[in-house]
């Protein structure tokens, strides 16, 4: 407990003994009022003060407000221990929100736990150890074993395993050697590594995952607008309401105040919004920390909300189904060798970081001479024209090849094709081969079980290998030999297809995906750790590169979903019962007080079962 909680229960307690102690005097009289008075004074003051200071601001309904005046109202009837009972159960009510909204803030702080504290830093020839915020780009830092890797970089010197649970959620560690990539947050396991700095601690996955999760609570749901607005229009309301019950019978009909006065206090008691305004964005907010837990980035409740109503998945291919790690698997030339077919190929795409032209090159495997290079242009979704030794080459698929006028044939072979042609006369072609990831076929069959009616896979890459990919995954629906504008038109007809209550998600890997991202519904972000396209792009981002998380991220949003509504419903109902019990004289102040605080502390409890992981699909 923080120290305000514990200062808050100290008053309870004292409250408590002396409410006790009023109720247990056998006769009436100075004592047992200055008790009750005490024990309300004890628990209710700040109540008082903080509506009169809202009050002061021109904020004057609101729940402190309908405390305080329900609770005097009772004093001035002579109600002592009913008013009592209000403030102390009130109290009550709020150190359990106080400790449940502590208790949701635990699941975010694991993951804040991530921030670094210094970083060893390497300076004329001096180890130095400084905030992260004070390293620059290309400085070198050390890293010993078990601590936590503060800025992105290149490992230098030395080998080690990295524990990524911290940002991936999987508790199996990576073994990273010199030239590999490590990020901040993750924590280094074995040995003593070096590390080139390549991110400002600003730019580094560390700080933005941080800045994702704590600014995702300033995205509003529809159902959390709604409390809000409902709030502001409904507690004048029910003021107004209370008073009319409380005047206008003993006005008209001659009835006695005290009984009236009694039944408009019961109202306000019980029209308390308590229940709604904190348990319903508690439970987004304990949604969104379960599902850091997990390695899912959430930008916002509100995705939530999209992401619940998920009933078309569209997958892009390269780097989301399969590894997107490409290897040479075929080399057939057709006027020169294959180790010359090989090298044209490599020399025009050694410009390009394209995954398909670095497998090139890395299959070359020979220094290449730059200075033979004339213009060098990379054609979107066509492939890389390159003038060297003074001719025009051309290596891509055989749409390139037709601007080129140049008379290809395609492969037997189930891969990506990339076609070589010098000026206009044809070289050959090279297979490039992808692997499907181990569980994309799982998180099909996930999806469909958690009733996503469509799933859809669109790529750049020709047909026979998107219907290869399709048919290992299990997906029936394909568009292939899609350019990044062919994307956006083929979303663009599956949004205007899908049934207007649904929503629809786009599965991309963050990078060359932005506009199909940024137009769907729901854009994820798949294996895109550390990719600024797909921390800017998405909405959620999976920081790892397993297509499953995707079904699990429906899941979690459903369950939050159905736990809000739960509250909701469940708030209201009982307290337009217990109001009109209150109306017609059926209900008293101790009645009222469960409608308020135990339903709010029951609405609390159900909002908490968000962080709990929950069944999964198996």
């Amino acid at each position: 407990m923080s120290k305000r909680q514990k200062e808050a229960l100290v008053k309870i307690l004292i409250s408590g003994l002396l409410f006790a102690a009023a109720l247990l005097i056998p006769f009436e009289g100075t004592v047992r009022i200055t008790l009750f008075i005490a024990a309300y004074f004890a628990v209710g003051y700040e109540v008082l003060w903080s509506s009169i200071r809202n009050i002061l601001h021109g904020e004057v309904f609101d729940e402190n407000f309908l405390m305080s005046v329900a609770s005097l109202g009772a004093v001035c009837i002579g109600e002592f221990p009913e008013a009592v009972a209000v403030m102390l159960f009130y109290a009550v009510g709020e150190l359990f929100q106080s400790l449940a909204v502590g208790r949701s803030r635990k699941s975010i702080e694991a993951l804040m736990d991530i921030r670094p504290d210094c970083a060893v830093v390497l300076r004329d020839g001096r180890e130095l150890k400084v905030s992260p915020e004070e390293v620059q780009v290309g400085e070198v830092i050390i890293v010993k074993p078990s601590e936590k890797i503060p800025l992105d970089g290149i490992i230098l010197e030395g080998s080690s395993s990295v524990n990524t649970a911290a940002l991936t959620g999987e508790a199996l560690p990576s073994d990273k050697a010199v030239g590999d990539t490590v990020l901040s947050g993750t924590v280094n396991l074995r040995s003593v590594i070096k590390v080139e700095v390549t991110s400002a601690y600003a730019e580094s996955t560390v700080s933005k995952i941080l800045n994702l999760v704590q600014n995702a609570s300033e995205k509003k749901t529809r159902s959390e607008n709604f409390i809000t607005r409902f709030a502001r229009y409904y507690t004048p309301v029910v003021v107004a309401g209370a008073l009319l019950l409380a005047s206008v019978p003993p006005l008209l009909l001659g009835e006695p105040w005290s009984d009236w006065v009694r039944r408009g206090l019961i109202f306000l008691v019980v029209s308390c919004p308590c229940a709604l305004v904190i348990s319903v964005p508690l439970a987004f907010f304990g949604g969104i920390g379960r599902a850091s837990r997990e390695g899912i980035l959430i930008k916002g409740s509100n995705y939530i909300e999209v992401l619940s109503k998920v009933k078309t998945v569209v997958f892009d291919k390269t780097g989301t189904l399969t590894k997107g790690s490409f290897a040479v698997t075929a080399v057939h030339p057709e006027t020169v060798s294959e180790a010359e077919l090989l090298g044209i190929a490599a020399a025009a795409e050694s410009f390009s970081r394209h995954p398909i032209a670095e497998s090139i090159v890395n299959a070359y495997g020979k220094q290449i001479d730059r200075s033979r290079f004339g213009e060098v242009t990379e054609l979107p979704g066509l492939g890389v024209r390159a003038v060297i030794d003074g001719k025009t080459v051309y290596v891509g698929n055989c749409v390139l090849m037709d601007n080129a006028g140049a008379h290809f044939h395609e492969c037997e072979i189930v891969g990506t094709t990339v076609h070589v042609a010098v000026e206009n006369e044809y070289m050959g072609h090279i297979v490039i081969s992808d692997e499907v990831k181990p569980d994309a076929k799982r998180a099909v069959e996930r999806l469909n079980c958690s009733g996503v009616s469509r799933i859809v896979m669109l790529t750049g890459d020709t047909k026979k290998v998107a219907e290869a990919v399709a048919r290992e995954v299990s997906i029936s629906e394909v568009f292939s030999e899609l350019l990044p504008d062919g994307k956006v038109a083929a979303v663009e007809k599956l949004l205007s297809e899908k049934n207007l209550k649904s929503t629809l998600a786009f599965v991309g890997d963050g990078i060359n995906d932005a506009p199909v991202l940024t137009r769907a519904d729901v854009g994820i972000a798949m294996g895109a750790l550390g990719s600024d396209a797909a921390i800017e792009a998405a909405d959620i981002v999976l920081m790892d590169d397993k297509p499953s998380k995707i079904a699990r991220a429906v899941e979690l949003s459903r369950r939050t979903m159905r736990i809000a509504r739960e509250n909701i419903i469940f708030s209201l109902s009982v307290k337009a019962v217990i109001l009109i019990l209150g109306a017609v004289g059926l209900a008293n102040i101790w009645i009222a007080v469960f409608a308020d605080v135990g339903v709010m502390i029951l609405a609390v409890l159900n909002s908490m079962r968000t962080l709990v992981a929950g069944p999964t699909q198996s």
